[in-house]
């Protein structure tokens, strides 16, 4: 059985912002030297259990991407299109925090709910092979956003800047090479 999201108003109470000098201080560091780029990594290695996958990033713990039943998975975890949904929608609300704070408005809560359009019946390559789209065709995401200091158009502003400049949003969003080759 999985947890259910907490509500806003749990989220609320125990909602803890970023630091504004470390965030201008970050700023500054990035028009310092807007050429700078960062390779990021990831390592996934199935775990041999139907369609079970550990991914692993820095030191952190592995990160379980799986398949509901329906998928023939034990539905231990995200599948990997919630997972992209999971990172596309928090990119946007880190920027939506971090634009907040930058404008000096007092954040109370943020939430994103993502949702994507998705035919699965290629199976992975395996099911049905007539020419479709393959992967999401159409996603949606909802901000609910509690910050005081802001009007409503000023809270528009705030989500336009966000999505505007969300690396995720913009990953999925623009065409980007992808390679996969043997190792």
């Amino acid at each position: 059985m999985t947890a259910a999201a907490p509500a806003a108003r749990e989220i609320v109470a125990s909602f803890e912002t970023i630091d504004p000098g470390a965030l201008n201080a970050l700023s500054e560091k990035g028009k310092a030297d807007p050429t700078a780029v960062r390779t990021v990594r990831a390592r996934t290695v199935a775990e041999g259990r139907r369609f079970r996958h550990l991914t692993y990033v820095r030191n952190l713990d592995a990160h379980v991407v799986d398949e509901p039943p329906g998928l023939l998975g034990d539905d231990t975890a995200p599948n990997p299109t919630e997972a992209l949904l999971a990172a596309l929608g928090t990119c946007v609300a880190v920027g939506l925090q971090a634009n907040a704070v930058a404008r000096g408005w007092t954040v109370r809560a943020i939430e994103i709910e993502s949702e994507g359009d998705i035919n699965i019946t290629s199976v992975w390559g395996t099911g049905d092979l007539s020419p479709k789209p393959v992967g999401l065709t159409a996603v949606r995401l909802k901000a609910r956003l509690d910050i005081e200091g802001a009007s409503a158009a000023e809270l528009d502003d705030l989500i336009a800047h966000a999505a505007q400049w969300s690396p995720v949003l913009n990953t999925v969003q623009n065409p980007v090479p992808v390679t996969v080759v043997r190792a």
